[in-house]
């Protein structure tokens, strides 16, 4: 009879709330890495004072269920299903609670705190729409490493954006180093390219970088483009506006461009479909001015070089930032001022957003449909009667290649009567080889720009007639339009892998082991090594004796 007087249990209200925590926990409604509501929450909905459910979690973080540490809350530790104490199966559940329904807090997205000691990114973990694996999976192309790009790409490398390609045809100079902060003194004559991706990966070692030395308007492949999530243009003439303008148009792809003069800039983004494009704001002069440049298809690659614009760095710094919030923006599917354009005034400190309108009539607009991939075709190899073939067995007969610049087939001298073949895009082509070389003048420049099937030079590579690797080939007939990629040159043409290997190869260096001093700890001196004095060894000499 003795033995069956037992004391009873008592469970207090503190153990009682850590049940039902426990029971939540175990039935999954709070997983390992989630957060607990707050104690304020839980005093409410359990119906109990702030001290009592402080006693319960200090229960259950002595099980190591939890871990509540101040200034991070108290979350579900990874091993908490492990740590919870066997129910017996005619447990009754717990009672004299209320159900903890959900709160506000717990519909939430979970929020997980980054250990900051460790993490460079862990900060962007507090914003509440930040996507981490989105940032870091990004590919993202900035068009122009001057002032504008090296702030651009400061700000998209400090934020983790995982890829980014970096194109410009320009070397540095000592004049850049006043409002660029990616470049240095001994890189004077250097690819603005390959100067800021180093600079990047020094900065952010995570970031993949592949830099491009060459223009945008005719060296780089569609399909560059079209592998992009966002584009920022940090140019300064309307030419390579337009061919980024009319390329992401084409492609279905955001942009966001950005422009600086003195203590003034502007940043806009253009969106496919959303409002104006960049060629719906070019004024009738501007149009004018463009065309007169192009009068002379020589002259236009020398007009693009002219001057250079004269800026600050504060400015850029500005722009740049506005420039890298809205290509951050488009990643995580915020609403954008897309057609509308952002001015400001450094003079007087003033901002003010005014709002395209659209052309109707504008040429860039027109979308790229289905793309054809085409694995086994390269520029350098396929060549333009195999392009022809493959177009004509999608669009008949009477299919015909379309260039996206004009080809140069020869230059004619009337004064000498004579003919040149040339058969090499205009990019390629110079101002110095317009002229004959006989009397000096100008000759004439008979272009073309689609491929019949007529031509006797249908034996030339895609390559040797200007079109880059990875390029988006246009065929069409009289009824319609089809777009041939050329997949082959994707391995090369885009990889992100620059540096990596330079990286990689670097022989480390293993530094001697010291021995570890602590403090207050007495560390004897090794005892000198005294060389013994070398013995002499003295000869006595008698004197004879007398």
């Amino acid at each position: 009879m003795t033995s069956e007087m037992r004391p009873i249990e008592r469970s207090t209200l503190a153990q009682s709330i850590a049940d039902r925590l426990q029971s939540l926990i175990r039935e999954g409604k709070f997983q390992p890495g989630d957060h607990l509501p707050p104690e304020r929450t839980l005093a409410r909905d359990l119906g109990v004072g702030r001290s009592t459910i402080r006693e319960a979690l200090q229960l259950l973080a002595a099980q190591g269920i939890i871990d509540a540490r101040p200034g991070r809350g108290t979350i579900v530790t990874e091993g908490a299903l492990e740590a919870l104490p066997p129910v017996p199966q005619d447990a009754p559940p717990p009672a004299g609670l209320l159900p903890l329904p959900p709160s506000q807090d717990t519909r939430r997205p979970v929020l997980r705190i980054p250990d900051l000691r460790k993490d460079r990114l862990g900060t962007f973990s507090f914003i509440s729409w930040w996507k981490r694996d989105t940032v870091r999976d990004a590919q993202i192309m900035v068009v122009g490493a001057g002032a504008l790009g090296n702030e651009v790409l400061k700000n998209l490398a400090l934020m983790g954006v995982g890829h980014l390609f970096i194109i410009d045809f320009d070397t540095v100079e000592m004049a850049n180093l006043s409002r660029s902060v990616l470049f240095r003194p001994d890189d004077n004559g250097k690819k603005k390219a390959e100067i800021a991706a180093r600079r990047i990966k020094e900065l952010s070692p995570d970031t993949r970088v592949q830099y491009f030395h060459g223009d945008v308007t005719t060296s780089l492949g569609l399909g560059v483009f079209r592998r992009m999530d966002v584009i920022v243009g940090c140019l300064d003439n309307r030419e390579a506006r337009l061919a980024v303008n009319r390329f992401c148009y084409w492609l279905n792809k955001p942009w966001v461009d950005g422009a600086i003069h003195e203590l003034f800039g502007l940043a806009r983004v253009f969106v496919p479909g959303q409002g104006a494009c960049y060629e719906c704001t070019l004024t009738e002069q501007a149009r004018r001015e463009m065309a007169l440049r192009y009068s002379c298809p020589l002259l236009a690659r020398q007009n693009v070089l002219l001057g250079k614009v004269p800026t600050t760095p504060t400015i850029s710094s500005i722009i740049g930032g506005f420039q890298s919030q809205e290509a951050l923006k488009l990643l995580h599917g915020l609403p954008v001022e897309a057609g509308k354009v952002l001015h400001v005034n450094g003079l007087t400190n003033e901002t003010h957003i005014t709002a395209y309108v659209p052309r109707e009539d504008c040429q860039s607009h027109w979308t790229y449909g289905t793309i054809d991939e085409l694995p086994g075709h390269t520029a350098a190899e396929t060549t333009l009667a195999e392009m022809l073939r493959v177009a004509r067995g999608a669009l008949g007969d009477d299919a015909m290649l379309e260039l996206d610049q004009e080809l140069v087939l020869s230059l004619e001298c009337h004064v000498c009567q004579t003919t040149t073949e040339v058969l090499r895009p205009v990019s390629q082509v110079t101002l110095e080889e317009g002229h004959c070389p006989g009397c000096g003048e100008l000759r004439q420049v008979h272009m073309a720009h689609v491929i019949t099937g007529d031509e006797a030079f249908l034996d030339r590579t895609l390559l040797s007639i200007g079109v880059p690797p990875l390029h988006i080939v246009r065929a069409r007939n009289s009824e319609e339009y089809r777009f041939f990629e050329l997949t082959g040159d994707l391995p090369t043409a885009l990889h992100f892998a620059h540096l990596e290997r330079v990286e990689r190869d670097r022989p480390r260096i293993r530094p001697k082991s010291r021995p570890r001093i602590t403090l207050g700890e007495y560390v004897p001196e090794p005892p000198l090594k005294v060389r013994p004095a070398p013995r002499l060894k003295v000869k006595l000499s008698h004197a004879p004796e007398s």
